[in-house]
């Protein structure tokens, strides 16, 4: 029989044993999660997503399958739901002929095929491991309690206790304490190991009930009939519902080269049901689900009306007519609320041309409605850059940069403002309208703007006093505090009439450059080169006439 400390060396030799056994030869089901096709299983040959092509609230999808000399059918299984069965499009090369196409929408826990997800290989392999974590567990828990009954010393056969040998006491004592040291230091480690694993499993079991959208989810079978002479790839295209795409820009002004980058980004999302892997993604701003032709007006018709008759009259009020059923209005309320919410802002598209957009590298976007940001490319000009200021409104300086606007469509979308690599805050890419592009870099703490106070008088002008004038007296300080030159522009608001009674009469020191600024009427900007440390001082001086009795109208 063993002595105690070579038992209690042999306990924890097979208790390293064991998790070592446990570390190096995981389960099989770990060896490759990614190995798991993500449409489930299908019978026959399997097909892949090669391209998608994304609008405002809507997807184009291609897939394609290979099948081989003498195939009479292939099936693709577990499309989603939203697929729009009237989009279908079935292509193959030359040595298929195409036949009839069924389609069958089952719910998905009814489906051999799909009834399996593409996360059960991954969440099989966390559980397995927790599994032997659990094991090892155990194991040190056996090691453990052996311990704890040895400290009060161990009993013969007869049930009384058996005395320590006193020659064996100390090299005893120190197996027990490395053995029972180690064994709980390693229970420490799993428990870390386990809470690990639990983390891990709580998203992908989030996301699989997700995907399955519970036991009443649909999910489409497409068959399709077909003759193949030789081995060849069938494609099979079809419209799905609710994949959206939004642009996004960043636009970084080199101050001092004067040169503005526009980046270009779009951010993608879809929660089809089925994630799109290693696809060709193109973007289109073209709205495919809207309506194709234009409204026309009905005919205008005019006549006299003829008085209602009282018999019909006095029924109407003698038994009012009941309210509708509300069948069809709960219904149309019962649909859009099955439908779901849009990932995107489709408005940003209106007035837009079609336009498309190749990103060059495949994409991975999961079907969990996760935005996923890619580059469309880049654009570079030289910008006029100044620093503009509208005392009157707010006495801050503002770094902006004008420059022609890019060629093509460039839908509104957010944007980020960076300036000499430093970020100065979020923005939006302005609409269509000007061919110049003027964007805001933030404020320019180095140009103080001071307003001086404004002069308000009345008085009366004219033949014998007949008109009252309204003069009011206005000016404005601009310094220039860095070390080199600035550009400086100005804007003000000058008072322009509407009325035939009232006149105004302007004038300005200097005479400012431009009077219909962004051909607004009355916004006046003055422009100038402002040298290292120097001022500039402005002046506007406003004599507004009108009849002594009227009151003016400001708006």
């Amino acid at each position: 029989m063993p002595s105690l400390p070579s038992l209690l060396l042999l306990l924890a030799l097979g208790v390293q044993a064991q998790a070592h056994a446990m570390r190096v030869a995981p389960p099989a089901s770990m060896a490759d999660p990614s190995a798991a096709s993500t449409l489930g299983f299908e019978a026959g040959p399997s097909s892949r997503i090669t391209q998608v092509k994304v609008y405002p609230g809507s997807a184009t999808i291609e897939r394609v399958a290979r099948v081989v000399a003498g195939s009479r059918t292939i099936t693709f299984a577990c499309l989603p739901a939203a697929l729009d069965v009237q989009s279908l499009q079935v292509s193959a090369d030359a040595a298929v002929r195409i036949g009839e196409t069924s389609v069958l929408t089952e719910p998905r826990a009814l489906s051999a095929r799909c009834s399996g997800n593409a996360l059960d290989a991954r969440i099989r392999a966390l559980e397995d491991r927790k599994a032997s974590l659990q094991a090892e567990t155990d194991a040190l828990g056996l090691v453990t309690g052996y311990l704890k009954g040895l400290s009060g010393g161990g009993e013969d056969a007869g049930g009384k206790r058996a005395a320590l040998d006193a020659r064996n006491l100390v090299s005893v004592v120190d197996a027990m304490r490395r053995t029972g040291q180690d064994a709980l230091q390693k229970q420490h480690l799993i428990e870390r190991q386990k809470s690990d694993v639990d983390r891990q499993l709580r998203p992908l079991v989030a996301e699989r009930e997700r995907a399955q959208g519970g036991d009443g989810a649909n999910v489409v079978t497409v068959t399709v009939n077909l003759a193949a002479s030789a081995d060849a790839d069938v494609r099979l295209g079809y419209q799905v519902a609710g994949p959206g795409w939004t642009p996004a820009y960043r636009a970084l002004l080199d101050t001092a080269t004067r040169k503005v980058r526009i980046e270009r980004q779009a951010l993608v999302a879809q929660a089809t049901g089925e994630d799109w892997r290693g696809v060709k993604l193109v973007l289109s701003t073209g709205q495919p689900r809207r309506d194709t032709s234009g409204r026309l007006p009905p005919s205008w018709r005019i006549g006299v009306e003829p008085p209602p008759p009282r018999a019909l009259a006095s029924e109407a009020v003698r038994y009012p007519a009941s309210a509708p059923a509300p069948v069809a209005s709960a219904m149309l309320a019962k649909r859009q609320m099955l439908q779901d919410a849009p990932l995107f802002d489709v408005g940003v598209f209106d007035g837009s041309f079609s336009t498309e957009f190749n990103v060059a590298q495949t994409i991975d976007v999961p079907s969990n409605g996760q935005r996923v940001a890619m580059a469309l490319g880049q654009h570079e000009d030289v910008a006029k850059v100044a620093v503009r200021t509208s005392p009157r409104v707010d006495a801050s300086a503002f770094l902006v940069a004008e420059l022609e606007r890019p060629p093509g469509v460039w839908p509104t979308g957010p944007m980020q403002l960076y300036r000499d690599g430093a970020f100065v805050g979020n923005g939006q890419w302005p609409t269509a309208g000007d061919a110049r592009l003027t964007l805001s870099f933030g404020r320019d703490e180095l140009v103080r703007v001071q307003v001086e106070p404004e002069r308000d008088s009345q008085g009366s002008g004219g033949f014998v006093g007949t008109r009252a004038e309204r003069k009011i007296q206005r000016g404005y300080v601009i310094e220039n505090r860095h070390t080199q030159p600035i550009a400086v522009q100005v804007i003000e608001a000058s008072p322009v009439s509407v009325d035939e009674q009232v006149r105004v009469a302007a004038r300005f020191t200097p005479q400012p450059g431009e009077l219909a600024w962004n051909k607004q009427p009355g916004m006046a900007m003055w422009s100038a080169d402002l040298d290292a440390g120097r001022s500039l001082s402005v002046a506007a001086d406003y004599t507004i006439s009108y009849p002594k009795e009227a009151r003016l109208q400001e708006r």
